[in-house]
């Protein structure tokens, strides 16, 4: 099927009781290993992929490929622009084809974060596009990003939400991008956020959270958990046991093959294990 719109596609996991994971592809390996585990599972989810990674491919080529892999799928899948952060990435995604957006203005004041948003919620309006905004600062490291530590405040939500408009809010309760800090959930804090809350919640930087942990935030608002570093990580495995295995290898497509599989091999687990 087409790729699915963004409200449609969130409407669709609030009956259906999911918890979405919202993997980022960088290559079509990646690509085609996340899609055939959401259809092996037959669970509706996002792929997604920042800015930061899109430089290897440009917005329409790696829309392109998300969108013919989607057409030959009978599972529902939305591309989400991850971690947009000027109107130029929004407009490139959406332009693109992406059917879901984040413009994230965490690393600015309180007042030019709404600003942001708000901008990028005029925009994608016309289009029928939801937007996912970021209050408060999830630390960690993502790409060569380094994130600095602010949670989110609870008596800021219901005013950043009214005056920004957006329609999902990713918060920072002790969780963390990246693989090189461990991650401490907050979940006294999560529930005031949620209380506070008129849209669906995001949890970014899900590798690094264990499943029994994952498991609990669907109760508080939570419909959607980014998952990046992990399946980047088995790429980089698969091809760097590769070369240390034999130091000749040149057969490419055997080896962009298995990190296919192992892309799948971990999408596929973290689907089941959440849903």
């Amino acid at each position: 099927m087409p790729l699915v719109n963004g409200f449609t596609f969130l409407k669709k996991i609030f009956e259906k009781k999911y918890v979405a994971c919202a993997f980022n592809t960088t290559n079509i390996e990646t690509s085609f290993g996340i899609a055939d585990a959401i259809e092996d599972t037959s669970i509706p989810n996002y792929i997604q992929i920042a800015p930061t990674n899109v430089k290897l491919s440009g917005y329409e080529y790696i829309a392109d490929i998300i969108k013919k892999i989607a057409f030959d799928m009978k599972t529902p899948i939305a591309l989400h622009l991850d971690h947009g952060k000027t109107m130029e990435d929004v407009e490139a995604a959406v332009k693109a084809g992406f059917t879901s957006i984040m413009i994230d203005g965490s690393d600015k004041s309180f007042d030019e974060n709404i600003n942001v948003v708000s901008q990028a919620v005029d925009y994608c309006s016309c289009y029928n596009i939801p937007v996912e905004a970021e209050l408060g600062a999830i630390s960690g490291k993502e790409d060569n990003i380094d994130g600095k530590n602010d949670k989110t405040n609870p008596g800021l939500v219901k005013e950043f939400i009214k005056k920004s408009k957006c329609n999902m809010l990713a918060v920072s309760v002790g969780n963390v991008h990246g693989l090189e800090s461990k991650p401490h959930i907050d979940f006294e804090l999560l529930d005031k956020i949620y209380r506070n809350s008129s849209v669906p919640l995001v949890l970014h930087g899900g590798s690094g959270i264990p499943f029994e942990i994952l498991k609990k935030v669907k109760k508080y608002g939570v419909c959607k958990i980014n998952i990046a570093s992990d399946l980047r990580r088995e790429v980089v495995r698969v091809y760097g046991q590769a070369y240390e295995k034999n130091h000749m290898e040149h057969n490419l497509i055997k080896v962009a093959l298995d990190a296919k599989s192992a892309v799948y091999d971990e999408c596929k687990r973290k689907i089941l294990a959440l849903n």
